[in-house]
């Protein structure tokens, strides 16, 4: 069965149990798929990278909130009498 790798460098459990500071840092801050029998086992994603990701996916949960309130009713507020 073949598999997408879904990064430009790979590399075997093998060599991630050998070094694994050498792996992480091999394809320069970008993620780096790891093998296991030739099939992608996990990515290792560097730490700057992975948050990244996650201030990405929390971009897009809040446009899906906004997008969902869009059509609500708007109600007016006077600020003054709060």
């Amino acid at each position: 069965m073949t598999n997408r790798i879904l990064a430009d460098v790979a590399a075997s459990i093998t060599e991630l149990k050998a070094n694994p500071m050498k792996v992480a840092t091999s394809n320069y801050g970008e993620p780096v798929a790891v093998l296991n029998r030739n099939e992608p086992a996990f990515y290792c994603v560097p730490a700057a990278a992975y948050e990244m990701m996650l201030d990405r996916l929390e971009d897009l949960e809040l446009l899906a909130i906004a997008k969902e309130r869009e059509t609500e009713d708007v109600i007016s507020v006077n600020i003054d009498e709060l």
